[in-house]
């Protein structure tokens, strides 16, 4: 079958296509004829092993897939879920029934690939480690990105008070306003720290804000954390730029008694049950009644996961960004 390999570490340069066997599925596990794999940012990272679970040479890239079960008594469903072993950016992927859920068919492709990391971590940011309060004050990164879009109007069904969406172009800010956002504040990797801050806290009627989702790093994550009112929480769970913060010590967070989290959606679902499971079936159930609206991004073939990996490391994409096995 086609897949994208990576055999050294590196940018976007080290994806090649190549021919590779085919899985065999096992006792309790699926295989899936491939319609649509997802991209997340985390990608990028695994690809040059800097991200948070080291990666081992030669390897398949990518977690997610959606596309049609090969095997067993569910053999023709339609199911969107988690790799369970090898990667995703291929034509077959083996995953297991508790990793998937069915997609519904009025739920396309992009939406429900949508739900799995970015839907997830969306959900898990905002509940479990901002445990965001009604009317409290959230700014959310990257806001037109699979996160951020979500993230906003989860925020807003959560009943947060002021929204503010932080992108880098007028027209990422323009659709996060459409999506609920009530003010928008440009980043475009220029600014200061310094000048993060006053932006943000300035939208905010000259006030601290109360959460800040964040997976920029560097001034972005140092501007975020200088934004924060008293029990303010910054919440990192990426570092795009590439860029290290700012060291931090505990007793710089003690006056305004604020906090730094951390999210990694893998410590999620080391509880499926619990933190998985009915999340999925939450998130699911609003797309497919449209109380949940996911962004399409651009589709790729597999062939051109390098150049996917390019528009998403230079900002030039917005939404889910999917790859199709089945163009040319």
């Amino acid at each position: 079958m086609r897949a994208i390999r990576v055999d050294s570490f590196g940018g976007p340069e080290v994806l090649v296509e190549a021919q590779v066997d085919t899985p065999t599925p096992v006792d309790g596990e699926w295989l899936i004829k491939v319609t649509g794999v997802g991209l997340n940012y985390a990608d990028t990272h695994q690809a040059e092993n800097s991200y948070l679970s080291e990666q081992t040479l030669p390897f398949v890239p990518g977690m997610e897939v959606v596309g049609e079960v090969v095997n067993g008594d569910r053999a023709g469903d339609r199911v969107c879920g988690f790799v369970s072993r090898g990667g995703a950016y291929s034509e077959f992927a083996i995953t297991r029934p508790e990793l998937c859920f069915a997609v519904p068919a009025n739920v396309s492709d992009v939406a429900a690939l949508s739900l799995l990391v970015q839907g997830l971590t969306a959900h898990h940011l905002i509940h479990t480690s901002a445990r965001l309060k009604p009317g409290e004050t959230i700014v959310v990164n990257a806001a037109a990105g699979g996160v951020g879009s979500l993230a906003i109007q989860l925020a807003k069904k959560a009943g947060a008070g002021n929204i503010i969406a932080s992108a880098s172009t007028a027209d990422k800010l323009e659709m996060a306003r459409q999506l609920g956002a009530t003010v928008g504040v440009l980043a475009d990797g220029t600014q200061s720290a310094k000048e993060i801050a006053a932006s943000l806290r300035a939208a905010n009627d000259d006030r601290g804000v109360d959460v800040v989702l964040e997976m920029v790093g560097g001034t972005t994550f140092d501007g975020g954390l200088r934004a924060l009112g008293r029990f303010g929480r910054i919440i990192c769970f990426g570092n795009a730029s590439r860029t290290p913060q700012s060291a931090i010590s505990p007793s710089d967070l003690m006056i305004g008694s604020t906090s730094v989290i951390g999210y990694w959606l893998v410590d999620s679902m080391a509880d499926p049950e619990r933190m998985i499971a009915p999340v999925l079936s939450e998130l699911v159930r609003m797309v497919a009644t449209g109380e949940l609206q996911t962004l399409p991004g651009a589709t790729y073939p597999l062939g051109q996961a390098a150049q996917a990996h390019r528009d998403i490391r230079d900002r030039k994409t917005t939404g889910k960004v999917i790859l199709d096995p089945r163009l040319a």
